[in-house]
């Protein structure tokens, strides 16, 4: 398996994936632009140019989600997925796509308005996407109050997903007084594979 990365972006959600499974795998560094993410081999790859993207047995996989639940599935003697068919697993699919369809949205506008010079940016798109990310904080912090994964008893594929773009929010200072939030990533960065997957 050969996974086309770049780091510090989503990629890094099915490196970390591989560095639990602790498999065999090729480690393809791109960079952004004309020479690497935009180059006509990786466009071949994934026709919008992003990362991540799995090659399996000849055959491109992108989307992080979707590249991490494979993985999982591929090898399910690591228990990073419930069975099929067990509300777990729906769980999992659950914290997955919720990753990514209300944490990342308002992290991206942010991210967005950062880049801007002072003078461009926008107050009422900062504050907005800012509440929309507090009322997932907040959701959060309740659901990890009493435990310590998000699904069963076990750290898995929604770990990854949601504690990857918690500590993208972590970055942003959008975490801070929860205390179930931050000490959920605590232990999370903790765990040699999330270290070994942020080595660059």
């Amino acid at each position: 398996m050969k996974l086309f990365y770049v780091p510090k972006t989503r990629a890094t959600r099915p490196r970390w994936v591989l560095e639990e499974l602790g498999v065999p795998y090729e480690l393809v560094r791109l960079q952004a632009g004309p020479a690497g993410t935009r180059s006509p081999e990786h466009l071949a790859r994934n026709p919008l140019g992003h990362v991540p993207v799995l090659e399996d047995r000849g055959q491109y996989v992108f989307e992080s989600g979707a590249i991490c639940m494979h993985l999982a599935d591929l090898f399910p003697e690591r228990r990073l997925l419930p069975p099929p068919g067990t509300v777990d697993r729906a769980h999992a699919y659950q914290w997955v796509l919720f990753s990514l369809t209300e944490m990342e949205p308002p992290l991206i506008e942010l991210s967005a308005e950062a880049r801007k010079p002072d003078v461009e940016k926008n107050a009422s798109v900062i504050a907005g996407a800012r509440a929309r990310f507090g009322k997932v904080a907040d959701l959060l912090e309740a659901v990890l109050r009493d435990r310590k994964y998000l699904v069963g008893d076990a750290f898995g594929v929604a770990d990854v997903m949601v504690g990857a773009t918690l500590a993208w929010a972590g970055a942003m200072r959008l975490v801070e007084a929860r205390p179930s939030l931050e000490g959920y990533l605590t232990q999370l960065r903790a765990r040699p594979a999330w270290q070994r997957a942020l080595v660059d």
